[in-house]
């Protein structure tokens, strides 16, 4: 007989299938064709653009998708709010205005690291401080409080944002656009093998917690009655998703959607118990942004569509056919 425990490593097992095909896959697909011969004679033209551009950014897309959707199941969860975001409670948009800050100044590197990164990182936790020194001043945090929170700093970080883009001149707001518009790029393996054991290391903490996070996702008070110690677990879990959130846009910019419509789906077609939902929701994530990004080299080529802008075309459809399915 097929136990709940042996359904539960089926579907994990299957979506972790899927993620590892995809990074197998996907780097081979671009606007030119490379051949498997010249591909792995080292040093050879194929070999630099398989290892140094498309693997990187597929690896890239994997992590920075699986991020954003374990943050959105995350949001959803503390919330319970079926339409929350990585980007409901402003960390993201604390972020871009970072982001945009540095592009307006015109700098671009700084200590040897891309200006963009910097600035996304301080900008997310310059919000997280904020939103945390309101929850010590009032000696208690409610999932309502930060939902709140987060819409104010929404408010101005976007306000601010767009006094930066109507204030800078014609290159840097097209520079602005272009980054808010969010897109997977290639990057180093240092880069990347940072930001990868980071994301590894936050999503474990937040899927040890996901038996807590299906008494949260029900109501506080049930969450408390059964043990569970609310004001720590939201705190860890605000913060666990704001450094997710955070870190996935400092490298490829505020990109929507996928951590919107990845738990959604997941809750949908496999399950809604997180133990369940958040592993398989990391791995679909990570696996619809990367084929996006696929996706955006070809569609055009040789010119590139960023990978959020397929996410938008793909996410909103998708949306509208859910809520058309539910009423």
């Amino acid at each position: 007989m097929t136990t709940a425990r042996d359904e539960t490593q089926k579907s994990v097992v299957f979506c972790l299938a899927v993620f590892c095909l995809a990074a197998l896959i996907l780097p081979w697909i671009g606007p030119g064709s490379l051949h498997v011969r010249d591909t792995l004679r080292f040093g050879s033209l194929d070999s630099y653009i398989f290892l140094q551009l498309r693997m990187t950014r597929t690896l890239l897309a994997l992590f920075a998708g699986g991020a954003l959707s374990l943050a959105g199941a995350l949001f959803q969860a503390m919330l319970r709010d079926a339409l929350a975001t990585p980007y409901t409670l402003g960390v993201s948009t604390g972020a871009s205005l970072g982001a945009v800050v540095m592009i307006s100044f015109g700098w671009s590197v700084l200590w040897g690291i891309p200006a963009t990164w910097i600035g996304a990182m301080v900008g997310a936790g310059a919000v997280l401080v904020m939103v945390m020194g309101v929850a010590a001043k009032q000696r208690r945090i409610s999932a309502f409080g930060l939902l709140l929170t987060g819409v104010a700093l929404n408010s101005v970080c976007g306000s601010l944002i767009l006094l930066l883009y109507s204030l800078a001149g014609v290159a840097r707001s097209f520079s602005i656009s272009r980054w808010l518009i969010g897109s997977v790029d290639a990057t180093s393996y240092g880069s990347l093998a940072v930001f990868a054991v980071v994301v590894i290391a936050v999503s474990s903490l937040v899927i040890a917690q996901a038996k807590n996070w299906n008494l949260m996702s029900v109501d506080e008070t049930w969450a408390v009655s059964r043990g569970v110690r609310v004001r720590t677990l939201l705190l860890e879990g605000y913060v666990s998703g704001s450094v997710l959130t955070a870190g996935a846009i400092a490298l490829t910019g505020p990109i929507g959607f996928v951590g919107l419509i990845v738990p959604h789906m997941v809750r949908g077609r496999i399950s809604s118990d997180h133990r369940i939902l958040m592993p398989c929701a990391f791995f679909l994530g990570g696996t619809l942004l990367a084929v996006c990004d696929a996706l955006g080299r070809v569609v055009l080529a040789p010119a590139e569509v960023p990978a959020g802008v397929i996410l938008a075309l793909l996410g909103g459809p998708y949306l509208i056919w859910l809520v058309r399915g539910r009423l």
